[in-house]
């Protein structure tokens, strides 16, 4: 405490640092002064929010305990530097100043679902924001899709080409007004302006404002299919109760049978699709609003059969911008459709559509109409996705809107780096210091427009966090496009060619750094997923590491099997299934459910390759042997979408969890394990009649046993008893919940991915964190 001066009167300098800009961090200052009769100011600057307070020594003590225990609902304070400063004999006003430019950094929030307040205001018609579908505050709303800079201040961000009428700018300036120096504020007279386009032969007019929404509405309740720019880009609507428009939409997308998200008006309207847990419906409710995966409610539900078919799983979000709301209606409006299909507004394998004229192109023969707006997005951002676990703890699958620029704190410094990730399920990473920066999640890297994708969302990062990249880290896939992607960033850059990361590697250095571990003990990182490639150069996806960030040893994985086609042959479960069998030395007899599924000439040609190891990569993947246990077992044989038949081989798997408690054993033997005893299981439980349901559900425990079993093994062998899950196969609830269990029983403290996901949209924090401390260059 500084010793009181003069009338006791003491004076600090404090720096409030985190996420504290765009979030009502200097008003909530201005009001926490005031009331302690402090004198003053407050100012944003590019490291955060810098205060200088003086008065009595108790009042700015109190100012200061509060600044970190009391912020406002959308800051995020990660630390408080106080400075003793000579007391100036200051008069009693405490004032807000303008933005101090001066280089730095400060973190900027995510974007925010619309808050209370905002919905109430929005619904009264004595309000003059009444039906305003762009309607804000400090505690909700855009910010990362909005700015093109930092400090975050309205001249830095998409809301500069809308000025602010008198009765908008007193409230921007009123320190006492819940709008004070919300940078997206705007109201009927000043924001930005709804239209509704319609598509050429559609048949629709156009409309603008109020009207635009009227029909839109109408639109979707007539059946007609509805492109909707939101937050961080352009959805695809459509009724998700009318069977015809969801099949037209799912054949306009050429989406196969991947399951479609929905939005529910409402939680009464989700509780009719799906049955919600306390801990789903808390976190579909947050300021965050992603989609949560959720037990769908079953034969009464309302959905058309094309929603979700073959999975017992929906993804639901509800509404999280006004225009969301208005959508689905006001009281006294036209009843509508309360459940939409909302899925991203792109063809498959593009990035999500943001710049309006590019969406006319790039949507045309999807949408009958456009329901857009003239707020430019800054940067493209997708719905995020978790799911809540069986304990309450959420596990993200796609980190995205609501998470993104949200940083994550490393458990050690790094040099300042880009990290690029694979080629699935792109997301990009810059850190420095103790700071970690995900970018939204891009998709597939095979699509030029992707790889454009990318650039971009890389330029924003860098510009916003303030990240000079000195070194660049990628997959060590030589055929990856994002492998070649990063040489040319590395040299566009004027650095040296980028450090290449063992793809297990990154996803379990992936999990230590969320987890805050230092490195300095290797962990036992079990990596299971589809593909990732070898130090041998086969494809490995079946592995137990033992790691740490500066390196790793093989010491453990799946027996290899033959790959048929490569990759390629990814999309045929029944092929992998019949490579397995073959591997095992098990007939290819016609009772089984994937010989039945091949044609003969199909069959003789896959013999052929086999036998004369023609186009067959080794592969020791979890992922590609789950694939083909789903087709063995008569689930999936031909996959339309990526993890189809893995998600139809859980969902089986849970409808019989609780029959028996028996499991199929592998053969764990030395640093191999080897499912050719589970095979063999399998094909004696299928002639014997045995359940299907009850065959998934003894594989999955099966995996789960073997894995606590080689953890065992390389403990009594090595030491760690720690053990880290990683990888796209541990999205699957019931294999990751039940290895998780059966670890902790053994005494192993278990690592399970969280606020990263498990899958490749993690792996850049990996890369990141290795490139950063490897010793040796490659």
């Amino acid at each position: 405490m500084t010793a009181p001066v003069g009338n006791g009167a003491v004076r600090r300098r404090v720096v409030v640092r985190g996420t504290v800009q765009g979030v009502g961090f200097r008003p909530f200052v201005h009001r926490l002064a005031t009331d302690l009769a402090l004198a003053g100011f407050v100012s944003n600057t590019a490291n955060g929010v810098l205060i200088e307070v003086e008065g009595l020594p108790d009042g700015v003590e109190r100012l200061c305990d509060r600044l970190a225990a009391e912020p406002p609902p959308l800051a995020a304070v990660t630390g408080v530097e106080v400075e003793d400063l000579p007391v100036t004999g200051a008069d009693d006003t405490f004032t807000i100043r303008s933005t101090d430019r001066s280089p730095g950094r400060t973190l900027l929030p995510p974007d925010t679902a619309t808050c209370d307040a905002c919905l109430r205001e929005l619904a009264d018609p004595e309000d003059r924001r009444h039906r305003h579908p762009f309607i804000t505050c400090t505690h909700c709303g855009p910010r990362f899709t909005i700015a093109t800079g930092l400090p975050y201040d309205r001249a830095v961000t998409t809301m500069d080409g809308f000025p602010l009428c008198t009765a908008c700018a007193r409230e921007y300036g009123d320190p006492g007004d819940r709008r004070f120096h919300a940078q997206p504020v705007a109201c009927p007279d000043c924001g930005p302006l709804l239209r509704l386009e319609p598509a050429p032969g559609s048949g629709v007019r156009a409309a603008r404002d109020g009207d635009a929404l009227t029909l839109a509405r109408a639109l979707l309740a007539g059946g007609r299919i509805v492109a909707v720019k939101g937050l961080g880009g352009y959805h695809l609507a459509c009724d998700a109760t009318d069977a015809r428009a969801v099949d037209r939409l799912r054949a306009r997308k050429e989406r196969g049978g991947k399951p479609f998200a929905v939005m529910c008006a409402d939680t009464d309207a989700v509780r009719r699709v799906a049955q919600p847990s306390a801990a789903e419906l808390a976190a579909m409710t947050g300021p965050r609003r992603p989609i949560v995966l959720m037990r769908r409610r079953g034969a009464d539900e309302p959905l058309a059969p094309g929603v979700c078919p073959g999975s017992p799983h929906l993804g639901v979000m509800l509404p999280y911008t006004p225009l969301h709301t208005l959508l689905f209606g006001l009281p006294g409006d036209p009843p509508g459709p309360r459940v939409l299909v909302m899925t991203s507004g792109n063809r498959s394998g593009e990035p999500i559509v943001t710049d309006d004229e590019e969406a006319l192109t790039r949507l045309a023969g999807l949408a009958d109409a456009w329901l857009a707006h003239d707020r430019p997005i800054a940067s493209p951002c997708d719905d995020s996705l978790l799911r809540v676990r069986s304990d309450g703890t959420e596990q993200v699958l796609r980190r995205s809107r609501g998470y993104v620029p949200r940083p994550l704190r490393l458990p050690v410094p790094v040099r300042p780096a880009l990290a690029v990730g694979g080629d699935l399920k792109n997301a990009l990473c810059v850190g420095e210091g103790d700071l970690a920066w995900f970018g939204p999640h891009i998709g597939d890297m095979g699509e030029l427009a992707t790889l454009e994708a990318a650039g971009r969302a890389d330029a924003h990062m860098r510009h916003l966090t303030g990240v000079a990249p000195e070194v660049v880290a990628a997959d060590r896939h030589p055929g990856y496009h994002s492998a070649r992607w990063a040489r040319l960033q590395a040299a566009h850059m004027g650095l040296r060619s980028p450090v290449f990361v063992q793809h297990h590697h990154a996803h379990i250095a992936s999990a230590m750094a969320e987890h805050g571990l230092d490195g300095t003990e290797p962990v036992i990182g079990v990596a299971f997923d589809g593909t990732g490639y070898g130090d041998d150069g086969t494809v490995w996806g079946g592995e137990f590491l033992l790691a740490g960030y500066g390196g790793y040893r093989r010491v453990a994985h799946l027996t290899p099997a033959p790959l048929p086609g490569g990759d390629a042959g990814v999309a045929n479960p029944c092929r992998l299934a019949l490579a397995r069998l073959w591997a095992a030395g098990v007939r290819w007899e016609p009772d089984l459910p994937c010989v039945a599924a091949c044609e003969s000439d199909e069959l003789a040609l896959l013999e052929r390759q086999l036998t004369r190891d023609v186009a067959c990569a080794a592969t020791s993947s979890m992922g590609r042997l789950v694939d083909a246990v789903s087709s063995l077992v008569g689930i999936c044989h031909r996959a339309e979408y990526e993890a189809q038949a893995a998600l139809e081989l859980e969902a089986a798997a849970t409808t019989a969890w609780d029959a028996d408690d028996e499991a199929y054993a592998f053969g764990v033997a030395g640093g191999l394990c080897d499912p050719a005893p589970v095979l063999r299981a399998l094909v004696a439980g299928l002639r014997a009649g045995t359940p299907v349901p009850v065959l998934a559900a003894r594989f999955h425990r099966g995996v789960a046993r073997a894995v606590a079993e080689q953890c065992r093994r390389v403990r009594e062998d090595a030491g760690p008893r720690t053990v880290a899950l990683s990888g796209g196969v541990f999205a699957n609830a019931l294999l990751e919940e039940e290895c998780a269990r059966l670890l902790a029983a053994d005494g192993f403290t278990v690592l399970r991915h969280g606020e990263v996901p498990p899958n490749d949209g993690g792996l850049a924090l990996g890369q990141l964190m290795v490139a950063a401390h490897r010793r040796t260059k490659e």
